[in-house]
């Protein structure tokens, strides 16, 4: 597709400085843009680059000195997303309908248009809206429930009695509502607790490739609208997200945690459960979460702190031997004074 910058400044609401009848075709970086591409820059540090770049045309924040023409948007990033969808689009998913070679109960309902590829499993009761994708091994259980516009990659595992919003995406093998890590220990010996609750995926959720989310031991786990998830995560049983967070790759969430809306969780955290993390909170990759978090909070550091304490504290590590060593001559002043 082609598109003259001015079209992409009225498209994405922006202001174009400099030629706005050069024509764009892809979005590429400002090291690897070319002439019929247009970049962003939406981190300052990178700002020397928007002279030197051979990109047809930047998106910026504001306006500044540039050899290139600048289309100027209130939120560069976003912009930029607007117009990789208008150029290139989503993966396209072909259309097959029912393919002959999948599972499908006849107990099971299926909305218009739902294409369900070779090796797919549907079961007993399950109900599926409208334009679904269910891909190669992925397995729809008994009595789940799946909304408008899901996606649900090769061998995507859903098992029964879940529930899924519209717009829903669960990458390649991810599974939703295994039990829960629940085992009562008598006498040296685990017994299993049977995990009777479920999983709620609210709608316009993205669950990356190789997440676990698990049903509750008696209350539903709950993921809220608009959270995306990264690869390799873990959310215990019963626990509860609010919208719109967004979960990097390889966090562990315990059972019967609280996460408010709009939170962000950095790579690699780790967080117990029973507590409860407030809304607005940012927590640190590698983080370990181990006490309540109150709205807004920054943390970072195992266990967490207040971000700007741990970047005080941390600053002083490699300090440490030689505060240890003047501590040790004080002390040994102190004595010799006696």
């Amino acid at each position: 597709m082609k598109k003259t910058l001015s079209q992409l400044a009225q498209h994405v609401g922006g202001k174009v400085k400099g030629n706005a009848e050069v024509e764009i075709t892809a979005v590429a970086t400002l090291e690897n843009a070319a002439a019929t591409n247009i970049t962003f820059l939406s981190n300052p540090k990178y700002t020397n680059a928007v002279q030197t770049t051979k990109a047809g045309a930047i998106i910026v924040g504001r306006e500044l000195d540039s050899p290139k023409p600048l289309l100027i948007a209130k939120d560069p990033y976003y912009a930029f997303a607007q117009i990789v969808v208008l150029l290139h689009g989503h993966r396209p998913h072909k259309n097959t309908g029912l393919s002959p070679k999948a599972f499908i109960s006849d107990k099971a309902k299926l909305g218009d248009n739902c294409n369900v590829y070779d090796s797919a499993t549907i079961c007993d009761n399950a109900v599926i809206g409208d334009n679904a994708v269910i891909y190669p091994g992925a397995f729809v259980g008994p009595n789940v429930t799946i909304g408008k516009n899901c996606i649900l990659y090769p061998n995507a595992v859903i098992y029964d009695g879940c529930k899924l919003g519209d717009n829903v995406i669960i990458n390649a093998n991810a599974t939703i509502g295994k039990d829960g890590y629940g085992y009562a220990t008598h006498e040296g010996i685990h017994h299993k607790i049977p995990q009777i609750g479920s999983v709620i995926i609210e709608d316009d959720v993205e669950i990356g490739a190789n997440c676990c989310i698990q049903r509750g031991t008696l209350d539903d786990t709950v993921v809220g609208q608009g959270c995306k998830m990264g690869d390799l995560s873990n959310v215990g049983h019963g626990a509860k997200i609010g919208a719109h967070c967004l979960i990097v790759g390889q966090v562990g969430i315990a059972g019967s945690t609280t996460i408010g809306h709009h939170c962000v969780i950095g790579g690699q955290v780790g967080i117990v459960g029973h507590i409860k993390i407030g809304n607005y909170v940012s927590i640190g990759a590698q983080a370990g979460v181990i006490n309540d978090v109150p709205d807004g909070k920054k943390i970072v550091g195992a266990p967490a702190i207040d971000a700007l304490k741990a970047k005080r504290a941390y600053s002083m590590i490699e300090s440490l031997p030689e505060i240890g060593k003047s501590i040790r001559r004080i002390e040994k002043q102190l004595e010799d004074g006696k």
